[in-house]
Formats: structure tokens, C-alpha cells, sequence
């Protein structure tokens, strides 16, 4: 089975033409490779892509003949991506809400005059 499309019936992609622009700009690797949308997936094949900041990392157990259920998915794939890495993506969720919650819109002008406060302390304090 092709790349994409083994991408796509383990629901790591919502579309086959995400997948495609993926191994365009190389985020996909097979055994180590960079792999085209064409590239034939065999079981024990272990994929790597860069997807939403996170470096996924599964090996093939099985090809499915096509789109799998959610709770079907383990069936054809095992899952190696470090624990750290989904936790370094929530700790970035947690430091953008901590200076603006989400929805607040735009920076206020005091905000701005703040960050450039900010930036000018800093600068005195290298100098000397």
C-alpha cells in the first residue's frame, strides 16, 4: 500500500492531498528515507513524520484493505512517539494562554508599550 494512503486509513490525515503535501516537503520518512506519496508500505516498516509540531513515530503491523475505524487503528500500527513529545506541545498551549487568553483579541496599546518595556530593559541590562 502506498504511503499516503496507509496515512490516511490510519486517520493520521484527514485527506490523501494532506499527505501528498507532506512528502513534498519531505516531513515523511520511511525506514529512515524521505519517502514520496508513492512509496510502497510494508509491515515492520517504521514511519516517521513531523505533523502539528510533533515527530510521530509508528511502526506497521499490518495494511488495512482501506479507512479504519478509530478504535480499529492500533490493529495496524504501533505507536512510538516519546511521551515527552506530547507533553512539550501541551506546556506550548499553556505559555501562549498564560500571557493572553484565548479569544481576547489583538494586543491592547498598553500591552504593546509593556512588551516594548520589556524589550528595553533588557537591552540596558547587556550593556552593562
Amino acid at each position: 500500500m502506498r504511503v499516503d494512503k496507509y496515512l490516511w486509513c490510519v486517520r493520521y490525515y484527514k485527506t490523501r492531498n494532506m499527505v501528498t503535501e507532506a512528502c513534498k516537503k519531505n516531513h515523511i520518512t520511511v525506514n529512515g528515507q524521505v519517502a514520496k506519496a508513492s512509496k510502497e508500505v510494508f509491515a515492520t516498516d517504521k514511519i516517521t513524520f513531523r505533523k502539528d509540531q510533533i515527530t510521530h513515530i509508528i511502526t506497521v503491523l499490518d495494511v488495512p484493505a482501506n479507512r479504519v475505524g478509530a478504535k480499529l487503528v492500533d490493529v495496524y500500527r504501533k505507536d512510538e512517539t516519546p511521551a515527552e513529545s506530547f507533553a512539550h506541545l501541551e506546556l506550548l498551549k499553556l505559555s501562549k494562554e498564560h500571557y493572553r487568553k484565548t479569544g481576547t483579541g489583538r494586543p491592547t496599546k498598553k500591552d504593546r508599550r509593556d512588551l516594548d518595556d520589556i524589550e528595553f530593559n533588557t537591552d540596558e541590562d547587556e550593556v552593562e
